[in-house]
């Protein structure tokens, strides 16, 4: 009877022992974590009625594909006019540089072929005045008068061809100066009116999946507000928590494995690891409670492995091994 119950006691032992062991887990080979995107909200820097919606939540846009227009009419008005005073500036500078009219100038050149053509006469009757007076045919009087109108005309010959070239000329260097800032102040205001038009269109800065509209059309926009949030394939990551005994051994730029249920397992690199720990206990460290410090870290996909993925999906990460 004793070696009966020794017997049993010893079978219900080891059915004791087997079901402990069944029941202890082995030490993990890799940690939890779940996928993070980084999101990209496109908006506008200036406020407005959205006016057309092109992209459509759940679809995917290339890069430079148009996202959303705001109503613009203001800012096209603007734009018109800055256009037309431009126009006007630059008129007047070609203006200021032309110097005067062709008729003006014309006229101009007919003086001073009359001017010529008298102190040729007048070069004639003084030739003429200066061989009498020699001969004393002729009194002082009407030679002075010979002289002095050759020589009014000859000064008359070099006043006209000064005009004439003063009228070649165009305006004074400080007119064309002035003029010249005039241009550049409305090439800047046309230029700003252009950003403004501009930037009442949004286009995708990147491929990526149009996770979310957030406004519809008729709806006002405030500036700054974004109506598109965007998830580009690249900006996807796994993002997963290490125990204080694991973390000094990874490095940034290691391969892991990342297993997400239903699909084949995923090789990502370490791009980021946390410099503090994401849990505290309230005490002291020591021994027992550095065992609960885990520390925060992150690893990003190709974009083309990257593209089919959807953040808040859990995932377990593995070190892949050195081969």
């Amino acid at each position: 009877m004793k070696n009966y119950f020794h017997s049993k006691f010893s079978t219900i032992s080891a059915v004791l022992l087997l079901a402990l062991s069944g029941c202890s887990r082995p030490n993990p080979t890799g940690w939890q974590g779940y996928l993070e995107g980084d999101f990209v909200y496109v908006a506008a820097p200036l406020a407005g009625q959205l006016e057309k919606l092109n992209a459509q939540k759940g679809t995917r846009v290339e890069a430079g594909a148009p996202l959303f227009s705001l109503e613009q009419s203001a800012e096209l008005s603007t734009l018109r006019e800055s256009a037309e005073r431009l126009r006007q500036s630059q008129a007047k500078l070609a203006d200021l540089k032309k110097g005067q009219r062709p008729s003006e100038l014309a006229a101009l050149e007919a003086r001073l072929d009359q001017a010529n053509t008298n102190a040729e006469l007048s070069g004639l009757a003084l030739k003429r005045a200066t061989a009498l007076h020699e001969t004393a045919v002729l009194s002082d009087d009407d030679y002075d008068r010979a002289r002095l109108n050759y020589e009014a005309s000859t000064k008359l010959i070099a006043e006209t061809a000064a005009q004439l070239a003063t009228a070649r000329l165009g305006s004074r260097i400080d007119l064309v100066s002035a003029a010249e800032a005039d241009v550049s102040a409305a090439q800047a205001s046309v230029d700003r009116a252009g950003w403004s038009v501009a930037h009442k269109n949004q286009s995708a800065p990147h491929a990526a999946l149009v996770y979310d509209t957030l406004f519809r059309e008729g709806e006002f926009v405030i500036a700054g507000q974004p109506v598109v949030a965007l998830l580009p394939p690249e900006n996807i990551k796994a993002r997963f928590f290490v125990p204080e005994t694991e973390f000094a051994a990874l490095k940034a730029g290691a391969l892991v494995k990342v297993t997400i249920s239903g699909q084949p397992s995923l090789e990502g690199r370490i791009s980021y690891l946390s410099p503090q720990p994401e849990y505290t206990p309230p005490v002291l460290y020591n021994r027992e409670n550095r065992s609960k410090l885990v520390f925060m870290v992150e690893a990003t996909f190709a974009p083309a492995v990257a593209r089919d993925l959807h953040p808040g999906q859990p995932v377990d990460v593995s070190v892949v091994a050195a081969k």
